[in-house]
This record gives C-alpha cells, structure tokens and sequence, in this order.
C-alpha cells in the first residue's frame, strides 16, 4: 500500500491518501464516509483520519482496514462527495510529519570513494530538524547565506512500532514503511560551522515522499535503486544494495540509546 498527505487545489485541508492503480489518489476519509453511506461499516477512526501518523499510530490493524475500504467502494453516486483525485490534480505534503529526522553519513561506499573518504568504521549519525521538512514538487528555497548548495537522494526509514533497545533480527518489525528523502544540504555551511546541524537544516532542505511504501510491499530493502534526478539528467545512481551499514543494523543501532517512534 502506497500513502501520502495532500491538500486538493481548492482546499487547504490535509488529507490522507491511498494510492490506487498508478495514477489515482483516494481520500482515505471521503471513502470511508462513503462506504458508512452506502451501508457499509468502516472504523470508526477512518471517518475522520487525515495524517499517515494517525495510521501509524493506530498500529498493524490500520492498513488492513484501509484495504477493506478499497475493496468496498460504492458504485454511482457519492452525493457530493469527491473520494478520487489523479495525481497531477493534488498538492502534496510531506508524506509523514515526524517528531525527528535521524540521517547517516557516507553509508554508500561508492558515494564515499567518490568524495575520497575512507569508509565509517562506525555509522555516522546527523540529524536534520523539522523545519525542514518538505514536499514532492516543494520548490527547494536556495538561502542567501549559501552558496554551495548540493543533494542527495536517500531511502526514507519510516519507523512504526516504537523500537528501544532492539536486536538487529527483530529491528525490521519496528519499520511502517519506506519513502523517499532528498537530502539537501548547504556544504559551506556544513563544514564552516564544525558541526552539520545548521547546513542540512535549513527550511526545505529535507524533500520527503510523495508516498510512503508499507513494509510488506518491499521484499528486500536491501535492493532497492536510489536516483537523483536533475531536470532530466540522472545526477545520481546507487543501490541500497551497495550500503555499508544495512537498515536492520542501523534501527538497531540507533534504538540502543535513542527510542525511535
């Protein structure tokens, strides 16, 4: 199942979507209060659900009642009701609104050898705030503060149940789901300050989604082609393959001395 955020052209209220097909969104809630008027008797929590953090929350049942929804939906009429957008018709936001964004450093070991650095002996934590969080399609707003500028497209780990202290074996059943990040950074910045907070910080500099992939649609994380693309020319190429540091270790990792949720 594939999730988003969105706000419809007219609207600037948040919605949470599913994707149906390859080019069709659903509001997840319109459909479920469709669905009640139809005859039909969705959970109560999706009448009125709008964020994937709320499916998240609500634990492994969420997606199997989304599921339902899309296998009941009403035929005719829906008096009003608008349930489905195509793509090129919706504005999205973010695909999760996180309270933390936790990045690792020179994970790939053909990005590494390409700026001339040994590998990490051990993973190379950062973070990048909230503020700078953005959208598929955002603008990415170049600061006059900066002048160089670069990026990186990244595997986005969306954490589900909350991990603490957890075993690398068991660290996977503690993922929701996979998306995609753009990590934006300003490299004078970066380096300037001693310390990367600031230059992979700055508002917009954290492009996330459009959709969110649950776990169970992805066999293995660890072959999955990350690209860069620049107005049309491929500016990067990798596989999460070629990671040093895998996905399983690095929940693990992390969760040993920070709750990942």
């Amino acid at each position: 199942m594939k999730l988003c955020q969105f706000k419809s052209a007219n609207s600037d209220q948040q919605r949470l979507g599913v994707l149906v097909g390859d080019d069709v969104v659903y509001d997840v809630a319109e459909l479920a209060r469709a669905v009640k008027n139809a005859g039909g008797a969705p959970a109560d929590w999706l009448l009125q659900v709008n964020s994937t953090l709320a499916v998240i929350r609500r634990g492994p049942a969420a997606v199997t009642e989304i599921a339902s929804l899309l296998e009941s939906i009403p035929s005719g009429s829906t008096r009003g009701q608008t349930i489905a957008y195509s793509l090129d018709s919706i504005v999205f936001l973010p695909a999760v609104n996180p309270s933390k964004i936790l990045a690792i450093g020179r994970n790939y070991a053909d990005h590494a050898a390409e700026g001339g650095a040994d590998l990490p002996k051990a993973p190379l934590l950062f973070n990048k705030l909230p503020n700078s969080l953005s959208a598929h399609n955002a603008p990415i707003v170049l600061p006059s503060i900066s002048e160089q500028v670069d990026y990186e497209a990244e595997l986005a780990v969306v954490i589900g149940q909350t991990a603490k202290r957890v075993s690398e074996d068991a660290a996977l059943d503690h993922i929701f789901g996979y998306s995609l990040i753009d990590d934006v950074s300003a490299r004078d910045l970066q380096f300037g300050d001693g310390q990367w907070t600031r230059g992979k910080s700055l508002d917009t500099f954290a492009p996330l989604g459009p959709f969110i992939t649950t776990r169970d649609e992805i066999a293995d994380v660890q072959l999955l082609k990350i690209e860069g693309v620049l107005n049309g020319q491929v500016m990067q190429s990798s596989n999460t393959s070629k990671m040093i540091f895998k996905v399983a270790y690095l929940v693990s990792y992390l969760s040993q001395g920070i709750t990942l949720e």
